[in-house]
């Protein structure tokens, strides 16, 4: 096979290089090229020699190698552009404001219907509403139970200086903080401690005497103290009346027969040795076959002897023995904070 020798191997040769239509050659393709070939050179095409054995083949602008002879301009940066520019449009731009403005405070009047709704259907309609922190445990409620029957009131009398204590015997109650009037035969101290009831007061201080015995033991006559706790925390003030009322039905329900009939004879707010107080009195009625006693006087009282528990002076007189009458009001009157 004879050899195909490139037409730059004969280096004395002289080419003609006809001229071909500019499509635009880029300037690598006449890199190596004679200077007077190249001149005209615009195309991609094919260079042609003037002899017919001589030619050569311009390459595409990309496979070539070499230096770079120039630089070349970067082409700008391509920018994303999506609608109309209208940043510098006061006009629009007003408009887009106001259209967001329109829609917040639609969204604000939305919320508020909903919420009226949700006010007035699940009140009114029989909806429960949305309970958020059902899961969460109440934290227990630990105030004592007359304070949670009997919150204090909103005003409270101002206590007045004690009067003298009267002369003559007398039972102190240190720690429910009252004294009152002591007596001698047929009264004898109390020997016992009555828990009784749902509010579980302790009577443990003062007199006594039993009037009978019956199947369920000794009847007594009685004058007896105590306390019991009626404030929460730091508070001192009393609901007296409420308090009071509940007293004396835990003592009406727990120490007297059943049924019985109340009596009412006095109640009232009042003043006790110059402390806040309130007094209750009344007969009851009963029917126990095994009793002598029909009916007993009841006097009762609560004192704020300004600590957070109120003291308690309770006295009873079966009607077996009315000429102790007389000792509930003699009682009541000498009631002194100690």
């Amino acid at each position: 096979m004879a050899e195909d020798r490139s037409p730059w191997a004969h280096p004395d040769t002289p080419i003609e290089v006809p001229v071909v239509a500019s499509v635009g050659v880029p300037a690598q393709a006449t890199r190596g090229v004679p200077e007077a070939a190249a001149t005209d050179l615009r195309s991609a095409g094919e260079v042609r020699s003037a002899s017919p054995r001589s030619s050569i083949s311009v390459l595409p602008a990309r496979s070539l190698g070499g230096a770079v002879t120039r630089t070349t301009d970067r082409p700008a940066p391509d920018v994303l552009q999506f609608g109309d520019d209208d940043s510098d449009d006061p006009v629009k731009r007003n408009k887009l404001l106001m259209r967001w403005f329109g829609g917040a405070a639609a969204l604000v009047v939305l919320i508020g219907v909903i919420a009226t709704l949700i006010m007035v259907l699940g009140n009114g309609g029989g909806l429960p509403l949305p309970r958020v922190f059902d899961d969460q445990a109440a934290p227990p409620d630990t105030r004592p139970e007359l304070v949670k029957d009997c919150p204090p009131p909103s005003s409270y009398p101002d206590p007045q200086p004690a009067p003298a204590v009267p002369p003559g015997p007398r039972t102190v109650d240190d720690e429910s903080g009252v004294s009152y009037r002591a007596y001698g035969d047929p009264w004898e101290p109390w020997p016992m401690v009555w828990t009784g009831g749902s509010l579980k007061v302790q009577y443990k201080v003062g007199q006594h005497f039993v009037t009978e015995k019956y199947s369920g033991g000794d009847y007594h006559a009685s004058i007896l103290s105590s306390s019991i706790p009626a404030t929460n925390n730091d508070s001192l003030a009393v609901d007296l009346k409420c308090t009071g009322r509940v007293v004396a039905t835990d003592v009406r329900d727990e120490y007297y027969p059943k049924p019985n009939r109340l009596e009412q004879l006095d109640e009232k707010l009042t003043t006790l040795g110059g402390r806040p107080a309130w007094v209750t009195k009344f007969r009851l009625h009963f029917n126990k076959s095994d009793l002598d006693a029909k009916s007993e006087l009841v006097g009762l009282a609560l004192i704020d002897v300004g600590r957070p528990e109120a003291a308690i002076v309770y006295i009873s007189i079966p009607d077996t023995h009315k000429q102790y009458d007389p000792v509930v009001d003699e009682v009541l009157d000498s009631i002194r904070p100690t």
